[in-house]
This record gives C-alpha cells, structure tokens and sequence, in this order.
C-alpha cells in the first residue's frame, strides 16, 4: 500500500476570488467613484484630516445603494458572490442570510494605501476592484495566527503559498475578492501616478 502522507492541513483560511460578473457596471462604477470624489465634501475634509491619500467615503455616505444605481446593481451581484463565499465557508446561518452591513469607495492617488487592519462586527468583508493603474498594489494578506508565533523561524522564500506568512493579490479590474473580516489585510503603497478606484464592504449576519 502507498504511503500515507504524515501531515494534515487544518484551519483554512479561505480567499475568495471570482469576476464580478458585469464589465459593463465596472464602468458605471468608475464614473460615479470619480463623481463622488469631486461631490462630497464631507468625504474630502475627513480625508485630509486623516491623511488619505485621495478620497474615500467611509466616514461620510452610508446610502450609496440608495443614492446611485450603479451601486444598487453592484449589491445585487454582490449578494450572490457572498453566498457562495458563505456556502464554501460552510457557515451555519440558521436559515438566514448574510446582508450587506457597509459599503465605501476608495480613490486612492498613485502612491496612497492603506495600513493593516481587520473589520471588526461583520463576517465577510471584500472589494471590487474598479482601476488599477501600473505601479496600483492589490491586497496584502497576514496569516492570523502571526501574532502568535513567538519564537517561530521565517519562512523561507520558496515556501509554498499555504505556508506563507503574507500573501500579495494582484487582482484584474472587475474582480471581486471576499474574505471572512478577521483577516488583517492591508493596501500597500502604490509607486504609479494613476487613480486606483475600488469599492470596499462588509456582510453581518
């Protein structure tokens, strides 16, 4: 009989990564991001009291579904990307249904990012990715357990994905990627000149 391999994978960390779906909306939503960016100026003043290297809503609309069709039609799809996020995830939800919680666009200028962190109170969170210019970053992945890992030699550099302690995603526009929202992720400074666009969200259940 063959041998049996000693080792066994456990506590995946899945990242979910699929088109959106509609290049057409990928163009509506880069139009109406860059209107919003000239638009709120809640938005602009909160970003240059925070240092936010372009324009991001986060902190001051909470209705684009409401207000922009755009955004609307980008829910609907979004819906379904998570449910089947939540049915690889196997979650129990008792019947219900994951729901859109939050959702924010982020104008980001050629070198801006975004430090580390997690989305606390949500279970899933993502982003769409509406323009990446050359020289744009994608999304940088931590394993969660680093902060426990103490004593723990590196990794060396040809160590297989899995075993990886970051991860860069270099996404394609019109991509939506989805992982559960205590993942710390962070947006690595970009070194181009031209608008990054995404729109970012959060799913409670």
């Amino acid at each position: 009989m063959p041998e049996t391999s000693p080792l066994s994978m456990l506590f995946a960390t899945q990242l979910y990564q699929r088109p959106l779906g509609d290049a057409a909306l990928i163009a509506d939503l880069e139009a109406s991001c860059l209107q919003l960016a000239q638009d709120d100026a809640a938005g602009r003043r909160w970003c240059r009291a925070h240092d936010y290297r372009g324009y991001t809503s986060y902190a001051s609309l909470d209705d684009l579904p409401i207000r922009d069709p755009a955004f609307a039609d980008l829910k609907r799809l979004l819906d379904r990307h998570v449910a089947r996020f939540a049915e690889a995830c196997a979650f129990d939800l008792g019947g219900r249904r994951l729901r859109l919680d939050s959702l924010w666009v982020n104008v980001l200028d050629g070198r801006g990012g975004h430090g580390g962190h997690i989305h606390p109170h949500s279970v899933v969170s993502g982003t769409v990715y509406v323009a990446l210019p050359p020289g744009s970053r994608g999304l940088k992945l931590e394993d969660p357990r680093l902060a426990l890992m103490m004593a723990a030699p590196p990794r060396r550099e040809d160590a297989p994905e899995h075993l990886q302690t970051f991860i860069d995603v270099q996404p394609e526009p019109g991509t939506v990627l989805l992982w559960e929202s205590w993942l710390r992720h962070e947006v690595p400074p970009g070194s181009g000149t031209g608008k990054r666009i995404s729109v970012s969200f959060n799913y409670r259940w």
